[in-house]
C-alpha cells in the first residue's frame, strides 16, 4: 500500500478520493527540517505539498522512497521539477483546478478598488461613527468596470479565466503572452449557453498603454515584469493587480507610483518576501490586500484534491 503525506493539507474529498483507490493517507504538517527524516522513516511514497514546503536537490536525494511529489495548484517554483524528474520521479500538478478561483480575486480586488473599499473598510471602522458624510464624500467618486479596457499579460489558464470574467461584466479585453499570437475564449453563462469570443493579443507596450487596468497572470521570474518603467507606460489612474507571484512587480516602483498618483490603486495577494510581506506595502492606503489565497476557495481546494488523487492513480495504479 503506498503511503501519501500530504504535508500541506488537502481536502477531505481529496484524502477520501485516495483512501478509495487504497492508499494511507497523512495530512500531518512535518516542519521543513524534519521531512527528510519523517519520509524516510515511514518510507512515504508520495509528497504533496502545496507552497509552504519545499522540494529542493538536497531532499530528493535524500529520500529514496519518493516515487511522486505532487503540487496543488499551479506553479511549481518552489520544487526543483527536472532535477526530480532526472532522478525518476513523476512531479504532478493540478493547473486547471484553481484558475476561477484566481480570477474571481482578480474580480474582488478591482471591484473593491473602483469602489474605494480597501481604503473604506479602513475608515469606516475608526471614523464612520462620527464623520460618516465626509468618508461619504470621500468615496463618491467611484466609476464601473464596464466599458472599461482590461489587459491581461499571461494567457494561460487563469489569464484565460479573467478574461471571461471581464468579458461578462462587459469590459474590451486586450491580453499579451509571448507564446500565443491570436486566442479565443469560451464565455459560459450561468444558464448554460456558450459564447465563444475571440480575444485582442497586443504588445506588451500597447497592452500598458492601453488598458485603464493590468492583471498579471505569469510565472515567477528572476526580475520584475512590472517596473519603473512599465508603470510610467501605463495610464494614468489605471489600477494593477498581482495574483500571480511576489516579485513580478517592482514594489518600490509601485509605492512611488501610487503616491505620484501614476496609479489610483494596486491589489496584491502576493508579494516579495512572502510570508513577512513589506510593512510599507502593507501600510500604504491604495493598495487592496489579500494573504496568497487566489486558489483558496473550497470549490478549488475539492478539484486540487481530486485531480492529485486520480494522476497517482494513474501513476502508481
Amino acid at each position: 500500500m503506498a503511503k501519501i503525506l500530504a504535508n500541506d493539507g488537502i481536502s477531505a474529498s481529496g484524502v477520501e478520493e485516495l483512501e478509495k483507490y487504497g492508499y494511507e493517507v497523512s495530512t500531518t504538517n512535518v516542519a521543513q527540517e524534519q521531512l527528510e527524516n519523517h519520509i524516510n522513516t515511514n518510507e512515504i511514497d508520495v509528497l504533496l505539498v502545496r507552497s509552504a514546503t519545499t522540494v529542493r536537490k538536497d531532499l530528493i536525494d535524500a529520500c529514496p522512497s519518493l516515487k511522486i511529489i505532487g503540487r496543488g495548484g499551479v506553479g511549481m517554483d518552489n520544487i526543483d521539477v527536472d532535477y526530480a524528474r532526472e532522478k525518476g520521479l513523476h512531479v504532478i500538478n493540478t493547473p486547471a483546478a484553481s484558475s476561477a478561483s484566481v480570477a474571481e480575486l482578480v474580480f474582488a480586488h478591482l471591484y473593491g478598488g473602483v469602489r474605494y473599499l480597501f481604503d473604506a473598510n479602513r475608515q469606516m471602522p475608526l471614523e464612520g461613527e462620527t464623520k460618516f458624510k465626509m468618508l461619504k464624500k470621500n468615496y463618491a467618486g467611484g466609476s464601473e468596470l464596464r466599458g472599461k479596457t482590461m489587459g491581461v499579460i499571461g494567457f494561460g489558464r487563469i489569464g484565460q479565466e479573467t478574461a471571461k470574467i471581464a468579458l461578462g461584466v462587459g469590459m474590451h479585453v486586450i491580453a499579451h503572452d509571448p507564446f500565443m499570437d491570436k486566442a479565443e475564449v469560451k464565455v459560459v453563462l450561468g444558464n448554460g449557453t456558450e459564447v465563444d469570443v475571440p480575444v485582442e493579443m497586443n504588445s506588451f507596450e500597447s497592452v500598458l498603454k492601453e488598458a485603464d487596468f493590468i492583471s498579471l497572470h505569469v510565472p515567477a521570474q528572476d526580475k520584475p515584469v512590472i517596473g519603473k518603467k512599465e508603470l510610467g507606460m501605463m495610464k494614468k489612474g489605471a489600477g494593477l493587480i498581482n495574483a500571480a507571484r511576489g516579485g513580478v512587480v517592482d514594489e518600490v516602483a509601485l509605492l512611488d507610483a501610487l503616491e505620484s498618483g501614476q496609479l489610483s490603486f494596486a491589489g496584491l495577494d502576493t508579494f516579495v518576501n512572502e510570508p513577512k510581506p513589506a510593512m510599507k506595502v502593507l501600510m500604504h492606503p491604495s493598495v487592496s490586500l489579500t494573504p496568497h489565497i487566489g486558489a483558496a476557495t473550497q470549490e478549488a481546494q475539492d478539484r486540487i484534491g481530486t485531480e492529485l488523487a486520480q494522476q497517482i492513480h494513474a501513476i502508481l495504479g
